[in-house]
């Protein structure tokens, strides 16, 4: 099987199952756009690195292939950088794996959290302060 293939045959077998690229879409909240590029097998609209991975272990995991093996014939087939950067299989070293979102929906989350509280402590030292 030549590189190709790869996403003609996820292509093959979603289609197989009955199940619609807006089906995967809704279950992965992946974008339609993104999952037609890797049934092109069009890298340059995947994300890349990781997230290249994670977008094709979950549309593995909606057609109802393994996705390990999906991955790793990813890997394979693409081994360009912008694939394999991150990948337990090219490099030892720990990576982030939260896309930015989630690292930004945690900061928001600790300032919603810390806010409040440096309040409270600077109304109560005011409040001691003025003597109340």
């Amino acid at each position: 099987m030549d590189q190709g293939d790869f996403g003609e045959r996820l292509k093959r077998l979603r289609e197989a199952r009955g199940i619609s690229l807006r089906d995967i879409a809704d279950h992965t909240k992946l974008s339609v756009r993104a999952l037609e590029a890797l049934e092109r097998n069009d890298l340059s609209r995947l994300p890349g690195g990781i997230f290249s991975r994670g977008l094709v272990r979950a549309y593995a995991e909606q057609i109802g292939a393994d996705p390990e093996a999906t991955v790793q014939e990813f890997i394979t087939r693409f081994p360009d950088a912008s694939v394999t950067d991150g990948s337990p299989y090219t490099r030892s070293e720990e990576i982030n794996t939260d896309p930015p979102s989630q690292v930004a929906r945690r900061v928001v989350i600790a300032l919603a959290i810390v806010t409040p509280i440096a309040i409270i402590i600077a109304l109560t030292l005011l409040a001691k302060k003025l003597g109340w």
